[in-house]
């Protein structure tokens, strides 16, 4: 199975340090080797990066590393190949447009028997279900309203799809418009989140410790979502099987158990 890690902020932050553990995930410290990708949003706009080759030592993920980005919402990726061939057009996150706005989306699973159809605005590049599942959802979603609806609204209708989609299989997943990040849990996700006073926190993959009091301000908020926590000595918790998490300004603020 692939992992997945998410970020969520009030204020424009860097990923630096998780994604430092993250990475070598995909080839050293686990053997998710087929390809990786993430995503920042920067106001309406997104920076996507994606490499079919291993984090751990993909050119890619060295300039992400280097290059401090601040985000308010960030999606990454590393992937374990199920379904699909190793190739660009295969690795997440994946990137579509409605009602005016960027989504993101990754996942982490295995979705047997979807076969969904030919979408008037939707459809896959790549030969992955992941890919088919998002086009499936966006497709759901303009055909149902040609204008945003509220934030509760609209989570109900995905958390409606996802349940669906969830009947089919494993499927973790990650969703951002840039406003807001949606985690959905299937089988394994963990999140935290950090505000003030802010704790010294130590890599699971790496021996790297950074003491978030001295990069941070007391009015900040970040939650991080990742497969499996990246950091040894905090409280993660465990997401339960079937439940859905909005977070907006680095807290969740939307929740849902199906």
């Amino acid at each position: 199975m692939c992992q997945l890690l998410g970020m969520n902020c009030n204020t424009p932050t860097d990923i630096l340090f998780s994604f430092e553990g993250f990475h070598r995930r995909g080839g050293l410290t686990d053997h998710h080797a087929d390809g990786w990708g993430i995503a920042f949003f920067e106001g309406k706009g997104v920076r996507l990066f994606i490499d079919d080759k291993p984090s751990a030592d993909s050119p890619v993920s060295a300039l992400v590393r280097q290059y401090p980005i601040k985000s308010q919402n960030v999606i990454a990726h590393i992937r374990k190949a199920t379904q699909g061939v190793i190739n660009l057009a295969n690795c997440h996150p994946f990137q579509r447009e409605i009602w005016g706005q960027y989504w993101i989306f990754a996942h982490n699973g295995d979705l047997k028997d979807f076969h969904a159809r030919p979408g008037c605005y939707y459809n896959a590049v790549g030969s992955t279900d992941s890919e088919a599942a998002f086009c499936y959802i966006m497709e759901a979603l303009r055909a149902k309203w040609c204008m945003p609806p509220d934030t509760a609204t609209l989570f109900a209708e995905i958390a409606r799809l996802a349940a669906e989609l969830h009947g089919h299989g494993i499927f973790n997943f990650m969703l951002s418009n840039g406003d807001w990040l949606i985690t959905h849990c299937s089988t394994k996700l963990h999140y935290i989140v950090r505000q003030a006073p802010f704790p010294a926190a130590h890599l699971v993959d790496e021996d790297v410790t950074v003491d978030f009091a001295t990069v941070t301000t007391p009015n900040d908020r970040v939650a991080v979502i990742a497969t499996i926590p990246l950091t040894d000595n905090e409280q993660w918790t465990a997401m339960q099987a079937g439940e859905m998490i909005l977070f907006r300004d680095g807290a969740p603020l939307l929740q849902h158990q199906s």
